[in-house]
Order: C-alpha cells, then sequence, then structure tokens
C-alpha cells in the first residue's frame, strides 16, 4: 500500500482564506491584489513522525510530505506515476545542471569547530548547499513550482493546448535564484524573463544568458513607490500573463513546499546523532523564504533548534520587522499587521552579501513564526563580520561559497560570545562563488 499524501491545504497567514490543495495555479492568495500585496499563503500539514524512504532524491525520499504529492493526487495521478514525473523531471535537469537533486552534505566541520573555540561536545554543523542544482538551496523552492505547472500539463489542464504555447515564466533575482530558475527553465525549454538590477554582474549575466534567459534590467522609474523595481517589473509581467515562477512566497506560495527539503535532510540527520542535540540554526535572508522553509523542514522532526535569520546592517527589514511584532502583539502570527510592521529598507542596501539585499523580506511572516516558536531571533552583523565570515570559510574549509552563501557564519560570529562551547549548531552554506 502506498503512502497517503499528508498536506491537506493552504491558509492565508494574513487573512486567514483558505485555499484547496487541489486548487490549479494557486499562486497568491485570493485577496491579493495590485492594490494589496500583503498576503502569503502557509501549507496546512501534519508530519509526524518525519521519515525519509532512504531515496537519495530528497523529492523522492520525502515525497509523501509534499503538497505538490497531494494536489498531484487530486488530478487522478496515482503514487507512481507521481513518482516517475519527479524523476523524470530530475533527469532533465542533470542534462542542463550536470546534476539532479540529491541529499547534499551536513556534518560536523571539525576545523571550523576548533577554529571557533567549540568544545567535542559542541561545534558548527555545516549543511552544504554548492553543489545543489545550480549552486545553491534556490532550485528546491522553484522544484515545487515546475513540478505543478508539469504535472497541469501532462493532465491537459493547462490553458495551453501545447508546450510551444507557453507563457513565458518570470522572476525577479540579482543572482542564485535567477540562475537556478533560467536552469530548470532550460531543461523544459519554457523561455524565462528575468527581471535584474542595472548593478547585476557581467558572470551572472553571462549565465543567463547562456541558458537563453530573457534577462532584463530594470532601473527605478520616477512613478514606483518605495522597493524593489524588478520586483515591479516582475509584477507588471504577471499582469500581462506571465507565470510566477520565484522563491518570493506573496508571489507564489508553491516554493514554500519544496523549500522544506533541505530541513527535511537536516532533521534526519540531527536525530540520529548521539548526545546533545542542535541548539541553533543559522540562516541568511534576504526575501525570507530559506529561513521559513529551513525552520519548517527541521520543525518536522523532533526538535526545533533556536532559529536565527541573518541579515546584514545594510541591509535589514526583518529585523526591524521582528521587533516592532515583538512589541505590537507578539513575533508570532503578525500576518494582520504587515503594514504595522514590514515596509521597503529606506537607505539604499549595500554588502558585501548582495544576494541577500532585498528592500523587503516578503516572507517575513513565516521568518518570524519560526523565531519565535523556537525562541530564536534575528542576528544583524556587521559588514566587517559579513567579510570575515567569507574570509574564515575559505581559510577553514574548502567549500567554495560565495559570500552571501556564508553570510549565516556572520551571524554566528555576531553572537558567538552568546553561544556556549558544548553547543551544536547548524550554518548553511548556500550559493558558490562565481568568477
Amino acid at each position: 500500500m502506498q503512502p497517503a499524501p499528508v498536506v491537506t491545504g493552504w491558509r492565508c497567514s494574513a487573512c486567514g482564506t483558505r485555499v484547496a490543495i487541489s486548487e490549479i495555479f494557486s499562486w497568491r492568495c485570493p485577496n491579493s491584489s495590485d492594490l494589496d500585496r500583503h498576503h502569503v499563503l502557509e501549507l496546512e500539514n501534519s508530519i509526524a513522525p518525519l521519515r525519509s524512504n532512504g531515496d537519495t532524491n530528497p523529492y523522492v525520499g520525502f515525497q509523501r510530505y509534499l503538497a505538490w504529492d497531494a494536489f498531484a493526487a487530486t488530478l487522478g495521478l496515482d503514487f507512481d506515476a507521481r513518482t516517475k514525473i519527479i524523476r523524470e523531471l530530475d533527469d532533465a535537469v542533470s542534462v542542463v545542471a550536470g546534476t539532479g537533486f540529491r541529499t547534499t552534505p551536513f556534518a560536523r566541520h571539525d576545523a571550523l569547530s576548533d577554529e571557533l573555540g567549540f568544545s567535542q561536545q559542541g561545534g558548527v554543523w555545516i549543511k552544504d548547499e554548492t553543489h545543489n542544482v545550480a549552486g545553491s538551496q534556490k532550485a528546491r523552492h522553484l522544484f515545487s513550482e515546475l513540478l505543478h505547472l508539469i504535472a497541469v500539463e501532462k493532465v491537459g489542464r493547462a490553458p495551453w493546448k501545447n508546450p510551444n504555447e507557453r507563457p513565458a515564466l518570470a522572476i525577479a533575482s540579482c543572482g542564485n535564484a535567477a540562475i537556478a530558475a533560467s536552469t530548470l527553465a532550460r531543461a523544459v525549454n519554457w523561455p524565462i524573463q528575468v527581471f535584474v538590477p542595472q548593478s547585476a554582474d557581467e558572470a551572472t549575466l553571462k549565465i543567463l544568458s547562456s541558458l537563453q534567459a530573457n534577462a532584463v534590467l530594470c532601473q527605478r522609474i520616477a512613478t514606483d513607490p518605495a522597493g524593489d523595481p524588478c520586483v515591479f517589473r516582475f509584477r507588471e509581467a504577471i499582469a500581462a500573463g506571465s507565470i510566477p515562477f520565484g522563491v518570493q512566497g506573496p508571489e507564489n506560495a508553491w516554493c514554500l513546499d519544496g523549500g522544506r527539503t533541505i530541513g527535511w535532510e537536516m532533521a534526519v540527520v540531527a536525530e540520529n546523532l548521539p548526545g546533545s542535540l542542535m541548539s541553533r540554526m543559522f540562516v541568511q535572508a534576504g526575501g525570507g523564504a530559506f529561513v521559513a522553509c529551513a525552520a519548517a523542514g527541521f520543525f518536522a522532526g523532533a526538535t526545533k533548534p533556536k532559529v536565527h535569520a541573518v541579515q546584514t546592517q545594510g541591509c535589514a527589514p526583518l529585523a526591524r520587522a521582528f521587533k516592532i511584532a515583538q512589541s505590537s502583539g507578539g513575533a508570532r502570527n503578525a500576518g494582520d499587521r504587515w503594514t504595522q510592521c514590514m515596509w521597503p529598507w529606506e537607505s539604499t542596501p549595500v554588502s558585501l552579501a548582495d544576494g541577500i539585499l532585498d528592500d523587503e523580506t516578503y516572507d517575513w511572516i513565516g521568518a518570524c513564526n519560526a523565531m519565535a516558536d523556537s525562541d530564536g531571533y534575528p542576528v544583524v552583523a556587521t559588514e566587517a563580520q559579513v567579510h570575515e565570515s567569507y574570509a574564515l570559510a575559505h581559510r577553514v574549509t574548502n567549500i567554495d561559497v560565495s559570500p552571501t552563501g556564508a553570510a549565516g557564519l556572520a551571524g554566528l560570529l555576531a553572537i558567538r560570545q552568546e553561544i556556549a562551547d558544548d553547543e551544536r549548531v547548524i550554518v548553511i552554506f548556500s550559493g558558490v562563488r562565481r568568477q
């Protein structure tokens, strides 16, 4: 007997509206509009106990916990047919990326633990995402969106008649997410528009071109409100018929499904470690989906380490929102206080860790919930600590991580004096250095 899916539906964290898991193209809350984007769908599910079937592909290993699996079941696809879709799509991704989705390394890093003064009982566990598809965790979020689209096509429920009539995918991103989205789009020959800032680096633009993505440079227009012009141009493309294919929950909630695989992988390892439990998890925070998903996945296991969302002094809207939420009714379930808590960073965001300089933390509700549920809190690293963490990662480890990818380590450096030497802490390296 095949396992039954466990996800039952969606619920908006801001207004409480529920959406059936069977709903096709359920990207956004029905109450979200051009005038009110302050809505985000969250998954309703019960995962206990968390178990992998042992497959090295996390989407197969944890298949029954995916919202996509529950959705595809409502389309009339049986378990084996759903597994086949995952494997076929993963094979297509492998052709373009050189690798498919595989469980990534997660282990104590002895040299880094020693460097930072941890005891043998404690230490730093690194989750290394630099060899994941497209070099970061971003493709994890996007793969469940692509699975959704492909499943709808396979059962003949898509509004286009054949692949040649597909509307373009669209994403707003300056780096890892753009490359991940373009990699997945190329795997299935789906056209994609990538809205990037005018400051986008040449290395990223070259990669996007090689993947046949249409990179659109975005400058601020005088009539734009405060915020990221790339996001505004992206939203205009969606209004014109493109499909949201990004890593911001308010724009496409399905990114919050596959992103949980990284947390599930860590939780399974952590539950089988002898000795003390993981006490803290440091996750860099730009748009916030990474924090929300890594925590949601890990919390499906037996423990809840304190979650620390890490931002830089040059752009810290999540840390500000968490503080305001705490003082205005609590950091958990603050969705109905969105306008009060979250707004675009006023000054021009600047940091060596340029991949987390989102003007807004779009998935701030999920990130705040994760920190509140675990007695964690945001950490704002200085720019000196961002530089130090990047240098330290390259001096002590053999992981070719980017400054953004090492930003979680900057958070650990920022509060190292508060952490006991025998604590076990998690740092996620996500984002390979690009030359």
